[in-house]
């Protein structure tokens, strides 16, 4: 499909409004206690609960974590003063997820694209006051957490545009989502790749960004990309949209952890089996290792895939696949099942070398027996003499 770019003479839609939701993922333990957290940072912590929207099916289905709401902050930001809303939610395969959302209006959708990366008037970064909340939770809930990170890793971050519905043009009328996409197509692209001059983009990335787009209704809208997303919808979808986005991207912080932890389990029992002469104590504590090891990621691969199983709302579902596509969850998840396969493998060269080991001890027992007897024939026989 040829891009059609929007004309001079065009003006966009009426004025933007709606929210920016940064979602921030961190890995801070290997697992958490399946305990009720009361309080955290001195606030009440809830359960997590998704109102479905009226396209919704009665037996729709989502994982339900624990929750914390934090008091809004006023900051100011690149265009005044905004808002700042901020939600923690706890899952029990040790990780954290940071949802902030931040009001907006403007006039034109490039004007978003300076919210990306979100600079306050001050100098500071959310990003870097996400981090240090993160950091203060993480510390909070070691009780609650088995075999914590010794420090927090690099987050997973996504950015969601949630523009309101329904989008009319200055003259007051309503505008079909497609035909708006179409007609912005190259300003959308620029604004989830973060290019600030969307001219400069090439139709063919312009098309790659834009690509993966869905609408429900003719008023609805969500465009899904590696590092950002576009939703249009009334507010009361937002949510659920945003909750099956915040669970891809836990999954993709989770899988890169479980890809790291692979990592360093195949390098030490590489390092392992290149010492030949190590002793059985040595061997029996490697051959342990690696069978938890395999054990544990298997247990918390099928955990992870829980809390991001839903059902009865085909339109979230092919919004989730589309998230797992850009994410490269099946590649992520084919990685680790082959150094999953590498680890099994030398486990069982180990565990093979540990049975002739036991062999050739029991064929060096027989041999000294057959000797002894041999002997001890010999003793009497001559002894009878």
């Amino acid at each position: 499909m040829s891009l059609q770019t929007e004309p001079s003479s065009q003006a966009p839609a009426a004025a933007l409004t709606g929210q920016i939701v940064y979602m921030y993922a961190f890995d801070i333990a290997y697992d958490m206690l399946r305990q009720p957290v009361k309080t955290l940072l001195g606030h009440p912590v809830e359960q997590f609960v998704v109102d479905p929207s009226k396209r919704g099916p009665k037996q729709v289905f989502f994982y339900r974590p624990q929750m914390l709401r934090l008091p809004p902050m006023e900051r100011a930001g690149p265009h005044g003063s905004i808002t700042v809303q901020r939600t923690v939610k706890l899952l029990p395969v040790g990780a954290l997820s940071i949802r902030v959302c931040i009001p907006f209006s403007v006039d034109r959708i490039d004007g978003l694209v300076a919210y990306h990366d979100l600079r306050f008037a001050d100098g500071t970064y959310l990003y870097d006051e996400v981090k240090q909340l993160a950091e203060d939770i993480r510390q909070e809930l070691t009780p609650f957490l088995v075999r914590p990170v010794p420090q927090l890793p690099d987050e997973e971050a996504y950015t969601v545009f949630c523009v309101r519905c329904p989008l009319k043009a200055n003259t007051g009328e309503r505008l079909d989502t497609l035909d708006w996409l179409n007609l912005h197509r190259r300003r959308i692209a620029a604004l989830l790749t973060e290019e600030p001059d969307s001219a400069r983009l090439s139709e063919q990335e312009a098309e790659e960004s834009v690509g993966k787009n869905f609408s429900y209704y003719q008023d609805d809208l969500v465009v899904v990309d590696w590092d950002a997303a576009l939703i249009v919808d009334q507010p009361r979808n937002f949510d659920e949209i945003l909750y099956i986005m915040e669970l891809a991207n836990v999954q993709l912080a989770e899988l890169e952890a479980y890809d790291r932890m692979l990592d360093e389990a195949v390098e030490r029992a590489y390092r392992d089996l290149s010492f030949r002469q190590f002793g059985r104590l040595r061997t029996s504590v490697v051959q342990r290792e690696m069978r938890e090891l395999r054990i544990d990621l298997a247990r918390l691969s099928d955990e992870l895939s829980n809390i991001t199983k839903f059902f009865g709302d085909w339109h979230l579902a092919r919004i989730y696949q589309a998230l797992a596509a850009r994410f490269h969850l099946a590649d992520w998840h084919r990685v680790i099942d082959e150094k999953l396969k590498t680890l099994d493998d030398l486990y069982q060269i180990l565990r093979s070398d540990t049975m002739n080991r036991w062999m050739l001890t029991l064929e060096i027992l027989v041999v000294i027996l057959f000797v002894l007897e041999l002997v001890n024939s010999l003793a009497h026989w001559t002894v009878g003499r």
